[in-house]
């Protein structure tokens, strides 16, 4: 393990809590394959540590718990033959589900942007904490991408429309909304953070009862209001009949999503509705993660990841050309391609260790 990557993840034991911090705040801690490894090789020490009795997973520093995956250097490696993304991929995928059959509690404190893979290591925490600054999203559909690292599991589960509708429109939610949707676990203000950390590094038998007693009832979240219409104009698995929907409707509201819509890309924003009807119907965690590895092996390699990346994390004209270019020229018979199994030798594993 090098210095640099180290560095990246603040590794600590703290009383009873072992402690993984996230340290790359200039890239509001975007999780490299080096930070993968490092969080994979601490919850296996800790797991069979006697002394360790609860995990926190946290940001050190920055405005940010996590952004997301490195993107860049996925886009650049999409670019030759993809091997360094799927690398980082069946890593990434394994500390998901690692983190997810855990046996001891694990805490995610969602302090900020949590985002993409973000999502991916506070989700399968057993409890989640969100405050007052908590900014949540899956936003893959923007770059050509769809929302990974189990979110067809999460999303899928969510009450009502409102999975289908963050994944086909990368909406963002907040701390409210987190509690609302099934997101966070317990809301509390962030200036308490650091004391239920501290209380839980002190007595991490007593998770339960030191989070219930700093959670605060957080006010009504921005979506609640629209919630009905979520539900009603997203009903639909296919992606025609939700526009369809949205233009019959005509509100203000209906033409914003419109809009938003046609930001994204064509082609992903159907794998994410098939990605979410597929995920409902897992009930073993790494079948969905093995679906969501041959459906990231295959969107990798199509047109619209690097230019969506181009576009909006490189270029930043914020105007891709998707490729397909349209809704209609996106044929099921392309989306159906990308869920199929990988071949034998290349399928997504989970770690041996992890003993599911």
């Amino acid at each position: 393990m090098s210095e640099e990557n180290a560095a990246e993840v603040l590794v600590s034991v703290d009383g009873g809590a072992g402690r993984l911090s996230l340290n790359r705040p200039k890239a509001i801690h975007a999780l490299t394959h080096g930070m993968c490894d490092i969080m994979v090789d601490a919850l296996l020490a800790w797991r069979d540590d006697a002394g360790v009795k609860a995990v926190i997973v946290d940001h050190a520093e920055g405005r940010g718990f996590c952004a997301g995956g490195d993107i860049r250097v996925l886009s650049e490696s999409a670019k030759t033959d993809g091997v360094d993304a799927l690398a980082f991929w069946h890593r990434e995928y394994r500390l998901n589900h690692l983190m997810f059959v855990y046996p001891k509690p694990i805490v995610a404190f969602m302090d900020g942007i949590t985002m993409g893979g973000g999502v991916g290591i506070s989700q399968p925490a057993k409890y989640r904490v969100a405050t007052e600054r908590t900014v949540y999203a899956m936003p893959e559909t923007g770059i050509g991408l769809f929302p990974d690292v189990g979110g067809g599991w999460y999303l899928s589960r969510m009450p009502g429309r409102t999975g289908q509708y963050l994944a086909v429109t990368g909406g963002r939610i907040d701390g409210a909304d987190a509690i609302a949707l099934g997101v966070a676990t317990h809301y509390i203000e962030s200036d308490r953070i650091p004391e239920v950390k501290a209380a839980i590094a002190a007595n991490p038998e007593d998770v339960v009862a030191i989070l219930d007693a700093a959670s605060t009832t957080p006010p009504a979240g921005k979506l609640a209001e629209v919630r009905a219409d979520i539900d009603r104009l997203f009903a639909s698995d296919r992606l025609e009949d939700i526009y369809a929907a949205l233009e019959a409707d005509g509100s203000d509201w209906a033409a914003k999503q419109i809009a938003l819509m046609n930001t994204k890309s064509p082609q992903t924003m159907k794998v994410a509705l098939r990605e979410l009807v597929e995920g409902a119907k897992h009930a073993d965690f790494a079948d969905e993660m093995r679906m969501e590895y041959a459906v990231a092996s295959r969107v990798l390699m199509r047109p619209d990841f690097v230019e969506g990346v181009r576009a909006v994390i490189v270029d930043k004209d914020n105007a891709p050309k998707w490729n397909p270019p349209s809704v209609a020229d996106t044929p099921d018979a392309l989306i159906d391609s990308f869920f199929a199994p990988l071949p034998a030798g290349e399928e997504w594993t989970p770690l041996p260790e992890a003993g599911a």
